[in-house]
């Protein structure tokens, strides 16, 4: 789906082209002038009024959810560019275009096994550790739906499981032992120890794998936990409690439509069936299609 062009004051379709504006650091911007209202525009393709060109941001989004820390992207652009860029404005573009991207995304609906592992984790936030829930479908790959809470209870529980449960209704999930998970599993799926069906319907079945007992890790949600981590200690750690679930979302976002797996060569999103043609660069196109 290409970017629909529109007027900015009136968001008019009817315009012709009205000459180039020169920027500079951007280059030619094309001007349009509206036949609607008769003011003049430029088209918003996610970037309006960014000083910066689309290519720069979008790589220094890339590498800063890739494992790079904000200085580090900063002093790469110091040796490669003319001009250079803060690392506090690099880590306002990932919180930017990570909000943007994430409400287009999550309205997406991708295929999925029904087939899910979640877990909770720590993670590191300055002085406290926080808690990170995860759910990931064990064929695609994909993160279905994630969960960013101070503490780990029945309640935030039973919220995380909502928002899996808004994405579709699994086959099963997969737990490990803790004592949270099966109260909030029969709140929110209606599973049962005992009963298979609910008025007829199939419960979503919940799998409770007590490592201690069985030694068998939920490999696929532990290395995921493992790459998440290892990127939040490349970021030193999250700080502010109003950003940490901001740039958690942006970790998820370049785990399930940026990066391919190592073991299926393909991102999670095209095992999921989301056909979004994103191109080389996954990140620009995502923030086009999210401007539309």
């Amino acid at each position: 789906m290409e970017n629909v062009i529109k007027c900015k004051h009136c968001n008019g379709k009817n315009f012709i082209k009205k000459g180039l504006r020169q920027t500079q650091n951007r280059g030619k911007i094309q001007v349009y002038r509206c036949l609607d209202c008769g003011k003049k525009f430029t088209n918003d393709e996610g970037f309006y009024r960014m000083r910066n060109n689309p290519e720069k941001i979008t790589s220094a989004i890339d590498l800063y959810f890739s494992n790079l820390s904000s200085r580090k992207v900063r002093n790469y652009f110091r040796r490669h560019l003319e001009h250079n860029s803060s690392h506090v404005t690099v880590l306002d573009w990932a919180r930017r275009y990570t909000l943007k991207v994430h409400n287009y995304v999550n309205k997406l609906q991708p295929k999925l096994s029904g087939q899910y592992y979640a877990d909770e984790t720590e993670i590191d936030r300055g002085k406290v550790n926080d808690k990170f829930w995860c759910c990931v479908d064990w064929e695609t790959r994909f993160i279905v739906d994630t969960h960013y809470s101070l503490t780990s209870n029945i309640e935030e529980a039973k919220t995380f499981l909502e928002k899996v449960k808004q994405k579709g209704k699994p086959k099963y999930i997969q737990t490990d032992s803790a004592m949270f998970y099966p109260q909030a599993m029969r709140k929110v799926f209606s599973s049962h120890s005992y009963h298979t069906t609910y008025h007829g319907e199939p419960r979503v079945k919940h799998i409770v794998n007590n490592v201690h007992k069985t030694g068998r890790h939920n490999v696929r949600i532990e290395t995921v936990f493992s790459k998440i981590k290892d990127r939040v200690d490349d970021f030193r750690g999250l700080k502010a409690l109003w950003s940490a679930p901001i740039l958690m979302a942006g970790i998820v976002l370049q785990h399930n439509y940026i990066e391919e797996h190592t073991t299926t060569g393909k991102v999670p999103c095209e095992l999921a069936n989301l056909k979004l043609e994103t191109g080389q660069n996954r990140w620009l196109r995502l923030i086009r299609l999210a401007s539309n």
